[in-house]
């Protein structure tokens, strides 16, 4: 019955599309919205829905019609097609402009107290504000006005780097040397850094993914600490020459146990096979974090690996503020970020094959795997072991730049 029902309206529909197309294209714009609001009255319940659907009309352009109909006297039906004021409005004058401009520049011209550099610059602020001038525009025309001049929605961008160092670009320069140099020795350089930590569970993960229309996958509303299942720190090693990548997924600290672990896990399945004829090893790290230019402890477990590898380990730290120029940011963490976009990472196991699973055309190669070692933080490492590290600091900036020997 309900299908008969059905094909019923569609015959219907068809029939009252079949007379939309003969009448509308002889009318003009008021007496269509008459007609199609007086289609709509006459087919009662859902006519609205129906006519807007057929004849491909807004709401609120039948409801415009309606209300002239139960007016009792529709305007407009001489050869006027909108009441006076009507149509698109003329474009914001210089004058007008140079008034909006003072409200969306970051800093306002000489007036700090402007009342929209404190409140969002949203169009509609800004329409709020010009009216407390007396000056009515709408919020589209103020749109629309910006987008003549140029702008457009902004995000906030990574930019300011902090005070430089003085000698930041001779310590580039010294990094590139000598990464040439291992290059043409045939020697391993890699890049190493911690990615951020990551809540396991169901928490929104920044980016978008395609999914079905209006099925968007649903995430918890807050990223509580408490709620989480742990917690994964991504530590990744780079290999500038082979353009290959290892990620080793922390569940405790990062601390420079974990990092130089991380180092050793990608040396044994991953450098060895590629580099089994190296003699030396060239890190290039920040100066800050697990594998910190002043870090004792992270100098103490690099001698450790250059003793377990029997091969010379040099390091050389990119100068404060820079550590963005780090090649594993862009070569590797970058890549890592695309491919789990839009994905909750609700558990380990899904991190790890989402990592894994990174590649680009140009070949990367991504390996990953979960350390569930318990790393502590708080390790002090004694002056006289500090003194026993086969350390010898580079004559430029020693700090920076150091070479680790097997005692």
């Amino acid at each position: 019955m309900i299908f008969i029902f059905y094909l019923y309206v569609m015959e219907e529909d068809n029939k009252l599309l079949e007379k939309l197309d003969v009448i509308l294209p002889i009318l003009n714009e008021q007496q269509k919205r008459i007609y199609l609001a007086a289609e709509s009255k006459y087919l009662g319940r859902g006519g609205k829905t129906r006519i807007e659907k057929l004849a491909g009309v807004s709401h609120n352009t039948i409801n415009k019609g309606i209300k002239e109909i139960d007016s009792g006297n529709p305007i407009g039906l001489d050869h006027q097609l909108r009441k006076k004021g009507g149509g698109r409005k003329r474009k914001i004058t210089e004058e007008v402009w140079s008034y909006i401009e003072r409200f969306i520049e970051p800093y306002t011209r000489g007036e700090p107290q402007s009342p929209l550099q404190w409140v969002s610059k949203s169009l509609r602020n800004i329409e709020a504000e010009l009216k407390k001038q007396g000056l009515d525009i709408s919020y589209r025309i103020v749109g629309e006005s910006l987008k003549e001049k140029g702008f457009s929605l902004q995000a906030n961008r990574k930019t300011f780097e902090g005070k430089g160092h003085k000698d930041r670009n001779a310590q580039f320069e010294f990094i590139n040397r000598r990464v040439e140099c291992y290059f043409s020795e045939q020697q391993p350089v890699i890049s190493v850094d911690a990615k951020k930590r990551e809540l396991i569970g169901n928490y929104k993960n920044n980016g978008t993914e395609w999914q079905p229309k209006g099925f968007p996958e649903e995430v918890n509303a807050y990223d509580f600490l408490t709620d989480a299942e742990g917690v994964a720190i991504p530590y990744g090693i780079y290999d500038l020459k082979k353009n290959n990548g290892w990620v080793n997924i922390g569940i405790t600290k990062d601390t420079a146990e974990f990092a130089v672990q991380s180092i050793k896990n990608w040396w044994y399945n991953m450098g060895i096979y590629y580099h089994n004829k190296a003699t030396s090893l060239l890190i290039t790290a920040d100066g800050g974090g697990s594998n910190s230019s002043k870090g004792k402890l992270w100098k103490y477990e690099l001698q450790n690996l250059s003793n377990e590898l029997g091969m010379a380990i040099e390091v050389v730290h990119f100068p404060p503020g820079t550590s963005k120029w780090n090649k594993i940011e862009h070569r590797l963490f970058s890549y890592i970020s695309k491919n789990w976009r839009g994905r909750p990472l609700v558990s380990y196991e899904v991190i790890v094959q989402l990592i894994g699973a990174t590649q680009i055309a140009k070949g990367l190669k991504v390996d990953c795997e979960l350390d569930s070692t318990e790393y502590r933080t708080g390790i002090k490492i004694k002056e006289n072991k500090m003194e026993e590290i086969n350390l010898i600091p580079n004559s430029f900036h020693g700090e920076w730049n150091y070479s680790i020997l097997p005692q």
